[in-house]
């Protein structure tokens, strides 16, 4: 017999579907076209009113003591429910020990609730016990600082905020809070503009403009923005750019986790286009500041300025709460008959000061360098600023007095990072250097970029600017030297501004950025800029990426290379800028993309270079003649047999000599002298010279798949392959190197040389079937971002070898693939260059085989490599 149905999960089904059918319409309607930043916060009520009624019903159903209340807190309490949100609520008790009736009708209650459909966070507590965790904990504090009665003894919850309002202390709520604010922001990296924000954690997000509120609320200055105003904490045109930028966050928070179908507050690549094509950007979409863009860049750019409005307000907020609070006003200092020093903030001595003398603008930084003792701007300087933005107009950029405060900002021996950094979060370098403007909040979807174009500018400026600071010369020793030796450091300060400004307008923004630098000098000539320094500024601009592209994709062994990228230098002068520009910019990418190893390639290809001026002609015999010498008396050292190496060399042309330092002819003589003939692989591996991964040397029996079986290994080994040189000796031997690094265990080099040499050599002596490519799944932004792979194979400049140049998403095995394709065809590989830029790869091989002069075999090649690389 069929037992009846049970009325009471009859009850709870039929709330769980009614309130899921709301909420499912509300959510609707939130994603619905024509949906905007003025009806969220409605929305963001009505989805809390559908809660309050769930938990009314839920309440009374319960049947809960007449003298307990159901308390909203966090977000809830404000009435501002995102649709994943938790609902976190309070049980509040009148008191005393609950008897067993009473607790387990909460425990049902709140079983009750999350059968209902709704996902609570819930604490049961007493009043005391609530002020008890208040004072114990900031987290509690703060929740019940907005806290709200839903249901239940309405004189209770009034005890409850009477006591808390007494027992609040709110210079140690302030300190806490603000110490919280700034870890936080540590955590995000204290910038806005991270590539995948969170909309609510990170700097400018949900989280700060929370923070004003809180602060006031528990000061009882206000509860609301516009309490704020009437109280005098902020301007009625602050309260509308405040409420304008916090609906877009709230917009774009709440469609996040509509789309995520979870609680996602970061901006995720995978999620970036959805929300994007919810505000109607779809491809090729306007920002009205660029060309057209993709949907997700127009998104984001919405939010990078909405973040940068809330942190500029945010701060002045803050530091006008600070003040209002302090025991005592801090005394003001004149500086001179516009600024004042008021505790080590620069002030303005009228609020109306920039509006009537515009050039007082600059001014401010100009002071924020030269005035000892000057480390922000005062909440009323801030204010001023803000409320300026009107007159940095065209007439303001062409302002002679302006452009001459501007290079005498660029020009002060010290402050020039803190200055432009602070120029930017102000929006005042946009406004001044315009170009700048068009690149603030310009995303970068090459894989290798962490940071916005106008971040990453900065970045690099401060690499720059450091290469100059002694403090920071074990960073960049070659550099530190020769910027010690540079007359005029704004020169690259300029070159640093300038070298991406041209990003997001389509072309080639390295010639962009070249005719916007060029403008920018003939407009400050007048100023200090000679005519010798322009055209080195322009150049810099335009040629910054090629250092880099030789050192990471040429064979820097032969003179021919060194010689044509000294030619396009012209001079010392340009060499050692463009070195340190370049340091510096591929430092400022990403902490991923800088290594020991391209490091040791730029400074390998600046020394060459700065022989080949030095009227040095490349000589190879000479050159081979040297490494010779020097590698005789490493040898020497090593108390090598005299003439040990001879049967070694005597099978080695002019090519291995050229392409090694003496160090490592050295290491590879001692190691394989007594070996030379003898048909025995030998494995060797020591920490690289070049400060990270591993060296490794094989020296076998040369055949045709030896290059794919040593990649194989060291693709399941877990090692990426920075760079390979590939030799065969006269009497038919390899001799090749690898420089290497552990994708799972960098640092513990030492204790993975013996590791190396025993499982290669095996692999090289009881050859096994080759292995598949370690599979691994492509990252997110891979995912987000697709790269098309790309494969280029051109004959050299003298025609005997070919370049093949790959660039595709990082993988796995990529190397191995690619030596599986040419292992079919043949092909010998002299020189492998692996670049790897974030998740972009883009390698460069130098092979040889007599396959390569038929145009059918070439185009075969290079449809079997994009096959490969297609593969995932």
């Amino acid at each position: 017999m069929p037992r009846p149905p049970n009325p009471v999960a009859a009850d709870i089904t039929a709330l769980r579907q009614a309130y899921q059918t709301d909420k499912a319409a509300l959510v609707a309607t939130l994603l619905a076209p024509g949906a905007s930043t003025r009806g969220i916060r409605s929305l963001l009520r009505r989805l809390s009113c559908l809660a309050d009624r769930q938990l009314c019903a839920l309440w009374r159903r319960a049947g809960l003591p007449r003298g307990m209340a159901l308390v909203a807190v966090g977000g809830y309490g404000r009435a501002q429910l995102f649709p994943a949100s938790d609902i976190d609520v309070l049980v509040l008790l009148p008191g005393g020990a609950q008897d067993a009736a009473a607790s387990a009708a909460i425990e049902a209650f709140i079983g009750s609730c999350w059968d209902a459909g709704l996902e609570i966070g819930a604490s049961v507590r007493s009043v005391a016990e609530c002020l008890a965790e208040s004072a114990a904990d900031v987290t509690v504090q703060t929740a019940l600082l907005e806290s709200r009665r839903v249901c239940g003894s309405a004189a209770l919850f009034a005890q409850l905020r009477q006591r808390y309002a007494a027992q609040m202390d709110v210079q140690a709520f302030m300190v806490t809070k603000t110490l919280e604010m700034r870890q936080r922001h540590t955590k995000h990296e204290n910038t806005p503009y991270a590539l995948e924000p969170n909309c609510k954690e990170s700097p400018g997000g949900l989280r700060d403009l929370q923070l004003i509120l809180w602060l006031a609320r528990a000061a009882g200055l206000a509860s609301s923005w516009r309490e704020l105003a009437a109280h005098g904490l902020a301007t009625p045109f602050e309260v509308r750019q405040i409420e304008r930028n916090e609906a877009v966050l709230f917009l774009i928070r709440a469609r996040l986790h509509a789309l995520a179908g979870r609680r996602e507050d970061r901006l995720v690549f995978d999620l970036q286009t959805a929300v994007a094509e919810t505000f109607g950007y779809g491809p090729g979409a306007a920002d009205g500041v660029r060309a057209p863009v993709r949907a997700s860049e127009a998104l984001m750019r919405r939010y990078y300025w909405a973040a940068k409005a809330v942190s500029q307000l945010t701060q002045i907020l803050l530091l006008d709460i600070e003040e209002r609070l302090a025991p005592q006003p801090t005394p003001r200092v004149p500086i001179n008959e516009r600024f004042l020093d008021r505790g080590g903030l620069i002030e303005v001595a009228s609020d109306t000061l920039y509006l009537e003398q515009p050039r007082a603008i600059l001014e401010t930084f100009l002071l924020y360098e030269t005035t000892p003792g000057l480390t922000d701007l005062s909440a009323r300087t801030l204010r001023a600023l803000y409320n300026a933005r009107p007159v940095m107009d065209a007439g303001f950029r062409r302002d002679p007095a302006n452009r001459a405060l501007f290079m005498r900002i660029l020009r002060q021996p010290a402050g020039i990072t803190h200055a432009m950094r602070l120029m930017n979060q102000t929006s005042v370098l946009g406004r001044y250097l315009w170009p700048f403007r068009r690149i603030v909040g310009q995303m970068q979807h090459d894989l290798f970029h962490v940071y916005t174009v106008d971040q990453h500018t900065l970045m690099v400026l401060r690499n720059v600017r450091r290469f100059f600071m002694a403090e920071h010369a074990h960073e960049y020793p070659v550099c530190s030297q020769l910027a010690a030796g540079w007359d005029r450091p704004w020169i690259l300060y300029v070159a640093a501004l300038f070298h991406d400004i041209g990003k997001g307008r389509g072309g080639d923004h390295s010639h962009i950025g070249a005719l916007e630098a060029r403008r920018f000098c003939r407009q400050h000539g007048a100023h200090g800029i000679a005519r010798e320094d322009a055209q080195l500024i322009e150049f810099l601009v335009a040629e910054h990426l090629t250092m880099s592209q030789v050192a990471q994709k040429q064979d820097l062994s032969d003179p021919e290379v060194v010689a044509a990228f000294a030619r396009r230098v012209g001079d010392e002068r340009r060499l050692t800028a463009l070195y340190l520009l370049t340091v510096a910019d591929i430092r400022g990418t990403s902490p991923k993309v800088w290594s020991a190893w391209k490091g040791k390639l730029l400074e390998d290809l600046y020394h060459a270079t700065l022989r080949t001026l030095g009227g040095r002609a490349p000589n190879p015999a000479a050159e081979v003649e040297a490494r010779r010498r020097e590698a005789l008396i490493l040898l020497a050292l090593h108390s090598m047999p005299h003439e040990a190496h001879k049967r070694l060399w005597a099978t080695l042309d002019v090519s291995y000599f050229m392409r090694h330092e003496a160090a490592d002819i050295a290491w590879h003589a001692r190691h394989l002298s007594r070996h030379v003939g003898s048909g025995v692989p030998v494995v060797r591996a020591r920490q690289s010279l070049a400060g990270e991964g591993l060296e490794v040397l094989v020296y076998a029996p040369d055949q045709s798949d030896l290059f794919m079986r040593i990649c194989g290994y060291f693709d399941q080994a877990g090692f990426s392959i920075l760079d390979a040189r590939v030799h065969t000796a006269s009497d038919a031997h390899a001799l090749d190197t690898f420089q290497v690094v552990a994708r799972d265990q960098p640092g513990a080099y030492r204790e993975l040389i013996h590791m190396v040499e025993s499982e290669l050599l095996r692999a090289l002596t009881a050859p096994a079937p080759l292995p598949e490519p370690r599979p691994r799944r492509p990252s997110r932004r891979v995912r987000s971002f697709p790269i098309a792979p790309r494969v280029s194979l051109r004959p050299d400049d003298r025609g005997q070898r070919w370049l093949l140049s790959i660039t595709a998403a990082d993988r796995a095995g990529l190397l191995y693939v690619v030596a599986q394709v040419l292992s079919r065809h043949g092909l010998g590989i002299q020189l492998a260059k692996v670049s790897t830029l974030g998740e972009r790869v883009e390698d460069t091989f130098l092979l040889q085989g007599p396959q390569l002069q038929s145009s059918a075999r070439q185009i075969q090649i290079e449809t079997e490599l994009l096959r490969a690389l297609a593969d995932e």
